[in-house]
């Protein structure tokens, strides 16, 4: 009997909603084309779950997540929580708690460059071209989850970074069996110079580099990383760094690809995984139907490649928005100044014409 996957689709907060509907679109039209069965649920999380349930991430959408072959997501985020920092509870708190409950602990962002949008980046087009970097961010460690709180009469905060072996054995082997099927080079970016966990870090990538004799292992500081990252983007191939740094430089990356509605990720575990594009909720431009979807489309494409081992599918999807882009058709945040007024295409639209494609 052939397979039902199952998807759940976890649209969140602002223009995660808009951009999950396009991605779901690709999701049912590669469905369509190539003969697989995708069984679709939605769940909620971040402020949207908050003002339904009072709970950032329901157990429901949890329990919907947990029985899923993957998760497509959205972003999560509000200016309610962003304006007022003694809100106890947060749209980030459910984020977090989902990367812990599924054990999403490495996070994959591969920095995509469309020849089209040489001229959408600030950056030179002679620095860009050729840039093709995949980023391994780890996810459940480091002082997004460390020991926090505040004393001194609430004076003095405090939010402590720590990483254990075993959390940097497993995202640098990862790391490593990916620079294998590449250029057979990672980058490891730390502090140790400053940091004891970054001393770990350090020795740990150290350890594990030796199981894999064929990768050149090269570390850079982070204040380093992120010079080089803009100064010379094709010294990097495989990136491996911590949850901090990882969430800073991947953010300065999507400058390489022009837009960060450009850019996909995927955390994964040893189960489920999860896609979401790397920008947030966006709520300035919330209902105007002016996102890009194509973040979210090409997160679809990772979660077929990589949670279904759809590679065929997956190129279909990546060449649909190459194609797209080619055509002339852009969304304002990678438009320019040559860019016709009939060729700047709205979230639904520019979903569209994609869909055309595939």
């Amino acid at each position: 009997m052939k397979k039902t996957y199952k998807i759940t689709i976890l649209p969140g907060d602002g223009i995660g909603q808009e951009v999950t509907r396009e991605g779901k679109k690709v999701l049912e039209k590669i469905a369509a084309k190539f003969g697989h069965t995708f069984e679709f649920d939605e769940a909620t999380i971040g402020h949207a779950a908050i003002e339904a349930t009072g709970n950032p991430l329901p157990d429901e959408s949890l329990a919907k997540m947990k029985a899923s072959d993957a998760i497509l997501f959205g972003a999560v985020g509000h200016p309610k929580y962003d304006n007022d920092p003694t809100a106890k509870v947060r749209p980030e708190q459910g984020l977090l708690r989902m990367r812990k409950e599924l054990g999403l602990y490495a996070n994959l962002r591969p920095i995509k460059l469309f020849d089209e949008l040489l001229e959408a980046s600030s950056i030179k087009p002679e620095v860009l071209r050729g840039s093709d970097i995949l980023f391994f961010r780890e996810l459940t460690g480091d002082v997004y989850f460390g020991e926090r709180g505040r004393k001194d009469n609430g004076d003095t905060a405090y939010d402590t970074m720590i990483y254990s072996r075993y959390e940097v054995e497993r995202i640098a082997h990862k790391a490593f069996k990916a620079a294998m099927t590449r250029k057979k080079k990672v980058m490891s970016v730390d502090k140790s110079n400053v940091l004891e966990s970054s001393r770990l870090w350090k020795e740990v990538v150290n350890e594990v580099a030796k199981q894999y004799p064929q990768v050149t292992l090269e570390h850079q500081f982070i204040d380093a990383a992120a010079m080089l990252l803009i100064k010379n983007p094709k010294a990097f191939d495989v990136v491996l760094t911590g949850n901090l740094f990882g969430d800073i430089l991947t953010d300065e990356a999507s400058q390489i690809a022009g837009s960060m509605g450009m850019l996909a990720s995927a955390s994964v575990g040893d189960t489920v995984g999860l896609y979401e594009p790397i920008h947030g909720s966006a709520h300035d431009i919330t209902g105007k139907g002016v996102a890009n979807p194509l973040a979210s489309i090409l997160s679809a494409a990772l979660l077929l490649d990589i949670s279904f081992g759809m590679k065929e599918e997956a190129e279909t999807v990546i060449k649909a928005v190459e194609q797209t882009l080619k055509a002339g058709f852009r969304t304002r945040d990678i438009a320019d100044a040559n860019t016709p007024a009939a060729n700047i295409l709205n979230t639904e639209t520019m979903g569209a014409k994609v869909l055309e494609f595939i």
